[in-house]
């Protein structure tokens, strides 16, 4: 009798066991709308329950035929139970397979597993010298012309800018500076461009108060990162007992304790000083508005002495300006106007030519160009003689901007590739990059971004990096912060992200391709 029990016990255990509603989200992989795959566990389960069914009516028999055939029944016990093991078996086997079949959501871990693992030797060793032969000509005998041309035509067109702004009311605009590939001496492909920051300051007696996303008190958002607010002030409002910058006095009324050469000026709108609506904080838009208007003028009163032409590329871009020459060459001008960080080469820019993710009034993004330009400048003469580092970064960002035009869309840029490359001259020997390790240090800028890429971070050359040698004069307080992750954005937008590691798959598999195809063009521009 305990023998039957335990055996009544041992089928019904398994069939609880084994009832396809037990654990209905136990395979989270199985879709809830599947109807084909439900009906096939409906009838599982009635299969089951009719076995089932069978097994307690046969039971019941046992208990009162027991004792006349307990051995043949005893047998017939253990057959029924073994068929009814082997059906279980089936039926589990049979849901296994079906939640293989089914399609998963495309995860980030899938799009990392098909990444192009970088080859050892990604193209012939001489296409690839003869490339770099072609871009050190061009960059040697025709950039350092445009450089020059551009040089002149801004120092003219500022010029007559300043002569046609109000010094009471606008703002005051300073020399230019030059930053970017065409500075950097890295740029390869056409159009020829150059981007020049142009500072400005704020007229008498206001002042710029600024406030980082990095201080101790900063309200800035957490994804707006690397950026600041400038409030305009007057100066010395907030000192007590004096009125000259909050009140008109009239116009006789000189201040003894600011300036006793001047006349106090009447304080003005936020509106009149380009800030944003109701706030005392400088607007982009306001300001890229402001000089876009300025910038038309100076043109218009320089532009009889010209034999070209000039239009504006774009009307969000203030300074993007287009020359055309009566040949059909083309120069790309971007005239920025930008914020000196106080006395250093830190700026808040009103906008990046290459970004198209700019941060909303009244957030300016800083930007240490003039310092990443003058750390190149810094390794240039601590690196062997003829190094391999420009010629890098030409490869790698012609590749990518001949792989855009294929493959569309890439939050990958410029940028990063030359911020790969920055990361790897600080941490490699100098005697690494000679002229003979163009071919190995090419592909380490590549398996630096592929592994960037992988996990999702790419961090800023300069600020956090206590690597960046002192000489290079970045602001302490940047030294000093957190590091600012550049790929911040492809952690939440999962299709950019996908987007973005399938551009670079493709582009090291047309690397070789596309060095010998266009290689015999560059002398005339790509």
């Amino acid at each position: 009798m305990q023998g039957t029990i335990a055996r009544v016990c041992m089928v019904v255990a398994a069939a609880i066991l084994n009832h396809p509603l037990l654990f209905p989200h136990e395979n989270t992989t199985l879709p809830e709308q599947d109807e084909d795959l439900v009906a096939r566990m409906r009838e599982h389960e009635e299969m089951l329950e009719m076995e089932h069914a069978r097994l307690a009516k046969e039971l019941a028999q046992l208990d009162s035929e027991l004792e006349e055939t307990s051995s043949d029944q005893g047998f017939s016990w253990y057959f029924w139970s073994a068929v009814s093991f082997v059906i279980f078996l089936a039926i589990e086997m049979c849901r296994a397979d079906i939640a293989e079949d089914e399609i998963r959501p495309v995860e980030d871990e899938d799009v990392i597993s098909e990444t192009v693992s970088v080859p050892p030797r990604m193209m012939d060793k001489n296409a690839l010298r003869n490339f770099c032969d072609k871009c050190a000509y061009t960059s040697s005998h025709e950039n350092w012309k445009v450089r020059e041309f551009v040089e002149g035509f801004a120092d003219d067109l500022l010029e007559s800018l300043r002569s046609m702004c109000d010094r009471e009311v606008d703002m005051e605009v300073g020399d230019f500076i030059g930053v970017g590939s065409m500075f950097e001496s890295w740029k390869v492909c056409q159009p020829l461009m150059c981007d020049l920051l142009v500072p400005f300051t704020p007229p008498d007696p206001h002042s710029f108060q600024y406030h980082l996303w990095c201080s101790s008190s900063s309200d800035i958002p957490p994804d707006m990162q690397c950026s600041g607010t400038i409030k305009v002030t007057m100066f010395g409002e907030n000192e007590e007992a004096c009125l000259c910058g909050s009140a008109n006095l009239g116009e006789d009324v000189l201040c003894l304790l600011h300036n006793k050469n001047k006349v106090v000026k009447v304080n003005r709108s936020p509106d009149e000083l380009l800030c944003s609506s109701g706030t005392h904080f400088l607007a982009k838009d306001q300001i890229m508005r402001w000089f876009q208007i300025a910038v038309t003028k100076a043109w218009a009163g320089i532009s009889h002495k010209y034999d070209f032409e000039v239009t504006f590329r774009s009307l969000d871009a203030a300074g993007a300006l287009k020359i055309r020459f009566r040949s059909g060459k083309v120069i790309v001008l971007n005239l920025i106007p930008v914020v000196q960080l106080e006395d250093t080469n830190a700026y808040f820019v009103s906008y990046f030519p290459s970004d198209h993710n700019s941060f909303p009034d009244p957030y300016w993004p800083l930007s240490l160009a003039v310092c990443e330009r003058n750390l190149l400048k810094y390794l240039a003469k601590r690196l062997p003689q003829n190094s391999c580092h420009l010629h890098c970064l030409q490869v790698a960002t012609f590749l990518h901007r001949k792989q855009l035009s294929l493959t569309g869309e890439s939050a990958l840029t410029s940028y990063h590739f030359k911020t790969a490359m920055v990361h790897l001259l600080l941490s490699t020997k100098t005697s690494a990059w000679g002229t003979a390790s163009l071919e190995h240090r090419l592909q380490d800028v590549f398996s630096f971004l592929q592994k960037s890429l992988q996990e999702k971070r790419l961090y800023h050359a300069l600020i956090g990096n206590r690597k960046v040698p002192r000489d290079i004069r970045v602001p302490e307080r940047f030294r000093k912060a957190e590091p600012i992750n550049l790929f911040r954005s492809l952690v939440l937008r999962r299709k950019l992200y996908a987007a973005t590691v399938r551009h670079f798959q493709e582009m090291l598999r047309n690397a070789p391709v596309l060095i010998e195809e266009y290689t015999p063009y560059l002398s005339n521009g790509c």
